[in-house]
């Protein structure tokens, strides 16, 4: 099929009409919808029956960029910073100490296990050291679940703010690869501490900012109001990143602090933002199905399913005990259970698109 502006139209829509149906399916069974989303991506895929051709992960890596931020924007306009206030201390150490024991600890084992040198092997760990927001707010909003304990909370603000380690170990083990060793770890944490200052102050002023500007805009139509913030919220992710900051976490403390505050068409706006969101990770789990090749899939499931169950029952657990050590009020029970939800999505998928690209 040529790829002309009506073939390409007619197959991304059936594929968004199909994927949408589908979670319908999911739900009944108890499946994951990213998961079905992704399976049909990769039917579609070149190797399925589809026979659809796409070798572009630059655009993998630019979807994801904006799902994530969308993502997190969402999952932070819905929070309320009086909930996680109390928890504040085990959501940082849990998404800092927490990763980071994560990806070192898999890290180590996948050099243990595989011919992968022990760079390349931390570089895995850091990939999918970090929990998916987007899986995280889904399971705990869409089931009304009600957990005692701040758990929910808990494990709200260590998804939306986790990503920023992961993000900083992936790159810095990219570039350890690209530098072939020159570089040292050490050097490497005042960059880390740089990044979340930055981040975090840039999200601080933008957030009441946007605060400022959506109940002074008197906008004539309330239906300009979602492009008004969507237009804020990039802006926010690209300007942070430019100035060597952490993008991903200036939106989420942005959104934190907007979502804090009264403000015009509040429910509107976290409506359109929670229809949005599904809606690119849609798109971005299909086009990251569309790039996989389920024949190169075959040879490494095996070992691939056995640093999954690692990950799940010693990596993942070991980060959260010791990230919560010094939490007496936090019991065996709660910390196993903040364990079992460290939920993986699209953010391993997407990070490991960089270092194809860097």
């Amino acid at each position: 099929m040529d790829f002309t502006a009506e073939a390409i139209l007619i197959v991304g829509s059936f594929l968004l009409f199909i994927s949408i149906l589908a979670s319908k399916i999911s739900t009944k069974l108890g499946i994951p919808t990213l998961l079905i989303f992704l399976a049909i991506g990769m039917l579609a895929g070149s190797e399925g029956i589809g026979g659809i051709s796409l070798h572009n992960a630059a655009l993998a890596k630019v979807l994801g960029a904006v799902t994530l931020t969308l993502i997190l924007f969402s999952g932070g306009l819905d929070t309320e910073y009086t909930h996680i206030r109390p928890i504040i201390w085990h959501g940082v150490l849990l998404s800092t100490i927490g990763v980071l024991v994560t990806a070192f600890g898999i890290g180590y084992f996948i050099y243990w296990v595989t011919d992968f040198n022990l760079v390349e092997s931390l570089l895995v760990g850091s990939i999918i050291s970090s929990t998916d927001a987007a899986a995280v707010f889904s399971i705990l909003r869409s089931k009304n679940i009600h957990l005692k304990h701040n758990l929910a909370p808990t494990l709200e603000l260590e998804s939306g703010s986790n990503d920023v380690m992961a993000f900083f170990l992936m790159m810095f083990f990219t570039g350890l690869l690209r530098s072939e060793g020159e570089m040292e770890f050490a050097s490497a944490i005042p960059i880390f501490f740089k990044e979340m200052i930055i981040g975090g102050t840039v999200g601080f002023l933008v957030g009441k900012a946007m605060v400022w500007v959506v109940n002074k805009a008197q906008l004539a139509y309330e239906s300009l109001y979602p492009g008004l913030t969507l237009s804020m919220i990039l802006f926010t992710y690209s300007a942070t990143n430019f100035i060597h900051g952490s993008g991903f976490l200036a939106v989420y403390i942005a959104a934190l602090m907007l979502g804090s505050q009264d403000f015009l068409h509040k429910k509107s706006l976290i409506r359109f933002y929670d229809g949005v969101t599904w809606l690119m990770q849609v798109v971005m789990f299909i086009v990251l199905g569309l790039l996989v090749y389920p024949k190169k899939l075959i040879p490494v499931a095996g070992i691939g399913v056995f640093i999954s169950l690692v990950l799940m029952f010693i990596a993942r657990p070991l980060g959260v005990f010791l990230s919560l050590a010094f939490f007496k009020k936090v019991g065996r029970k709660q910390k196993l259970f903040i364990s079992w939800v460290g939920l993986r999505g699209a953010v391993p998928i997407v990070f490991a698109t960089y270092p194809l690209l860097e």
